[in-house]
């Protein structure tokens, strides 16, 4: 069975709808990427030009020089290993990789760590622009629709608007948020964000926090102190450190998540305005480079347009057309 074979079975095991979303929503990678792939693959034999168009190909679509190189080596590999003589035969063999990259380690795509019956926090870091508190708020309705209680904490006290943008989100969405004034302690608002959720038997609770990408320092000593009070009050906490990051800013995002790595321990990254770009390969450069899951993909201005990142789903979307083809030859 071919690899674009098995991907069509993986991917039937969701809904339509979470496929069709994939599909619109990475519609401008598939074209960039898949399709620069096709025109490579389209080459008469396979020779060194044509993996030097490939790694041009992977670079310009924002996957990194680094990850790139291991990618076309591991290609060049596979060539010797099974023999391939045909460029035709090189794509559902690079969504195989891609898609091998992309897990890592993991044989699915990465989970969130819910507790069961206990309090879940979550708390969710990024510069300001990135889109963090409307991942906030759809994360909050993605969970109520899954019949969880949810509580936000507005612990961005330093950005202006960041507190009353929470609060709209949380009406938007019937949640309670938990809040203080402009220019309070962060850690403070995150510990009585705890309490009241404690109060009222919530399953979880989503920090929002400030990103001061211009003072690593203030950024490093924010986050720890957050980290402190959170793991006081309960063991184990934060359960997920999420780092928000806009994939339309390419590389730029693969730095922030370096420099939020250090600050604190991450333990997925949420990539937004993946519908908006046509570079959506620096969902693998991160993946490979950060050796960090991406668990969340934004795939659209509607609420439900967070989706959580199936691996499988992605790779069956950049290469949609390869796979509709494959099919009509058989």
């Amino acid at each position: 069975m071919s690899f674009f074979k098995r991907l069509k079975e993986s991917v039937s095991k969701t809904t339509e709808s979470v496929t069709n979303k994939f599909k619109s929503g990475l519609s401008k990678t598939s074209a960039s990427l898949a399709g620069a792939m096709d025109a490579v693959f389209m080459r008469s034999h396979i020779d060194e030009e044509m993996y030097e168009e490939l790694e041009d190909v992977l670079i310009s679509a924002d996957v990194g020089v680094n990850t790139t190189l291991e990618i076309v080596d591991r290609l060049r590999k596979e060539v010797k290993e099974r023999r391939i003589k045909e460029p035709a035969e090189l794509q559902p063999l690079m969504s195989e990789i891609l898609a091998d990259i992309l897990k890592g380690e993991a044989a699915h795509s990465p989970s969130m760590n819910i507790q069961d019956g206990e309090l879940t926090i979550v708390l969710m870091v990024g510069v300001n622009g990135v889109g963090k508190t409307t991942t906030i708020g759809k994360l909050a309705h993605y969970y109520k629709q899954q019949g969880k209680k949810v509580v936000l904490a507005a612990g961005d006290t330093f950005r202006a608007g960041a507190i009353e943008q929470l609060q709209v989100w949380g009406e938007r969405v019937e949640v309670d948020v938990i809040r203080h004034q402009a220019g309070s302690d962060p850690a403070a608002v995150i510990y009585d964000g705890i309490q009241a959720a404690k109060a009222r038997g919530a399953d979880i609770l989503l920090c929002d926090t400030a990103g001061r990408l211009q003072n690593k320092v203030n950024l490093m000593q924010e986050l720890t102190k957050v980290h402190r009070v959170i793991q006081r009050e309960i063991p184990g906490a934060p359960h997920e450190t999420l780092l928000v990051l806009d994939a339309t800013t390419g590389q730029n995002a693969l730095q922030q998540a370096k420099i939020f790595n250090d600050a604190t321990g991450l333990s997925g990254i949420v990539l937004t305005k993946m519908d908006g770009t046509a570079k959506g390969g620096i969902a693998i450069a991160i993946r490979r480079e950060l050796a960090t899951p991406v668990k969340w993909i934004g795939l659209g201005e509607q609420m439900d347009d967070l989706q959580p990142f199936i691996t499988d789903q992605f790779v069956h979307a950049l290469f949609a057309n390869a796979i509709a083809q494959e099919e009509k030859v058989q």
